[in-house]
């Protein structure tokens, strides 16, 4: 039944695409003013429901009302007059605009048919005051922190007229601090009216925030509770469809860590400021953690072991050998492979095929002569699906169509295909469901059995600790510990740690 304080409802909503149900028949709504948190599975319908409200796509069945009256929501113009607002997880900001440019893009305020800058920064200004929040109007987009980005998206919103605010991951690029200012702001918006849907696969902060959960599964609604009405235990259970048990624990592997030759040594590595005079060594089966502050230099030391960025000084060894590695080929050609930060945006082709992005970094192995074995690449890449299990309709529909926990799959499993010596990860878990990392930390676990390196870089703490035999703690570019996984108690330990307590 319609209740008055309902801002969103969508009724019995249905989807399909190419003759595949995505949606079918999902009830959902929003009550003013309440943080209401939607989770489900890679593939549980939760982006395709999220971009119909918006406006990006049309249900095939159902309809959508806005404070109670039916709404046509045909376009993302549409969406935007009804008072629906995004906050995307992959920024939708140009870096080259000013904070007050971007918030008014395509919006522009005029004067004598000339844009305002100066209406524009003074709009802006007061829409950060309402916010309580400080951040520089002029202030160019790309010279501020990912904070300042995530509060000119919600800013942006805001300046049309957004009464109900959708929150895709809006964490999973900041640090502690900063995720605690976002929820201090979405208090400060909920006691304004405001209606906040909060896509999240982080159960601390389901609980902080949001006060009723929708959880969705293949496709169909499962469960509306208030919060304090299921535990995480039975949300868990509801998005992946059974129990999982001890996936968040450390556990001795049949084959451990041995000694002898390290498979990777780094001795006095240095790049720019953000490396400096970095020494470890990973041996056959090891699975080493590196943990730090956002800006401790953990990122840089993985781009500058693929040979993204350059080394000024040091060695880096392979099995006792010293090897040069000032590009990434050189780093493949080494036994090396890097899952990045972004898999959007450094990890994929999003307009080329599953099948295609599978197969990039291994076109060497299916050529013969001047062309490509088809047969073959259908093979491996059909293989590769099968062993990271990407739910795929068709490996040659766009990788952009799938989920981010598939996308994920599918950047780790084209470097798979390489039959990589030394894995390295950059939070290989970000914004995926409890289900899929249970997965991707299963499977760096298996690698680690056959006698292969891996090198996990994660800002969460329980996923570092559940896999790593080692953690390296970095702060401004340096190691400042090494510790073995059992001298680390729990996870207030490691923060600590990383905090140099």
């Amino acid at each position: 039944m319609t209740t008055p304080d309902n801002a969103v409802e969508m009724r019995s909503i249905s989807k399909a695409f190419n003759g595949v149900p995505v949606l079918k028949e999902v009830d959902f709504e929003v009550h003013k003013g309440e943080v209401h948190a939607l989770a489900g599975g890679n593939g549980a319908g939760k982006s395709t429901l999220m971009k119909i409200l918006q406006g990006v796509y049309q249900a095939d069945a159902g309809e959508i009302l806005i404070d109670r009256e039916p709404a046509a929501i045909n376009s993302i113009q549409d969406a935007k007059s009804a008072g629906i607002g995004m906050v995307f997880q992959e920024f939708s900001l140009v870096p080259s605009l000013t904070v007050a440019q971007n918030i008014f893009l395509a919006s522009e305020p005029l004067a004598g048919g000339f844009i305002d800058d100066r209406e524009a920064v003074r709009r802006a200004k007061k829409i950060f005051d309402e916010m309580e929040v400080r951040v520089d109007p002029k202030a160019e987009v790309s010279r501020l922190g990912t904070a300042y980005w995530q509060l000119t998206e919600i800013a942006k919103a805001l300046s049309q007229n957004a009464r109900v605010l959708i929150m895709d991951e809006p964490t999973a690029s900041l640090a502690k601090h900063e995720t605690e200012a976002l929820f201090e702001l979405i208090d400060r918006l909920k006691a304004r009216g405001i209606s906040i849907i909060y896509i999240s696969h982080r159960m601390d902060e389901v609980y902080r925030i949001a006060d009723r959960i929708t959880i969705l599964r293949d496709g169909r609604r499962l469960l509306t509770e208030p919060l304090s009405a299921v535990t995480p235990e039975q949300i868990v259970e509801g998005i992946v469809g059974k129990k999982i048990e001890g996936q968040l624990a450390y556990r001795e592997r049949e084959h451990a860590p041995h000694d002898g030759v390290p498979l990777l040594e780094v001795r006095g590595l240095t790049s720019g400021p953000k490396v400096r005079d970095v020494s470890f060594a990973l041996r056959p089966g090891e699975i080493l953690g590196l943990a730090g502050l956002m800006g401790s230099g953990r990122t840089e030391l993985a781009r500058t072991l693929f040979g993204i960025d350059r080394a000024t000084s040091g060695e880096i060894l392979i099995k006792g050998k010293k090897v040069t590695i000032g590009s990434p080929k050189q780093a493949i050609a080494a036994g090396l492979a890097l899952i990045p930060e972004d898999r959007r945006a450094q990890g994929l082709v999003l307009e080329h095929s599953v099948r295609d992005n599978l197969l990039l970094p291994l076109l060497g192995s299916i050529s013969r002569g001047p062309l490509l074995d088809i047969g073959e690449g259908k093979r491996l890449s059909s293989s590769l699906i099968d062993k990271l299990a990407v739910k795929v309709a068709h490996p040659n529909r766009p990788v952009r169509l799938l989920s981010g926990g598939n996308q994920q799959k599918v950047v780790i499993a084209k470097w798979l295909g390489t039959e990589p010596e030394v894995l390295i990860l950059d939070e290989p878990t970000a914004g995926v469901d409890i289900g899929t990392k249970s997965e991707i930390l299963d499977m760096i676990r298996d690698l680690a059995s056959t006698g292969k390196a891996v090198i996990v870089i994660s800002s969460e703490y329980p996923e570092l600790l559940a896999v790593s035999d080692r953690v390296l703690v970095l702060k401004e570019g340096s190691i400042i510990q090494d510790l073995p996984r059992g001298d680390i108690a729990d996870e207030e330990s490691l923060q600590l740690a990383v905090q140099g307590v």
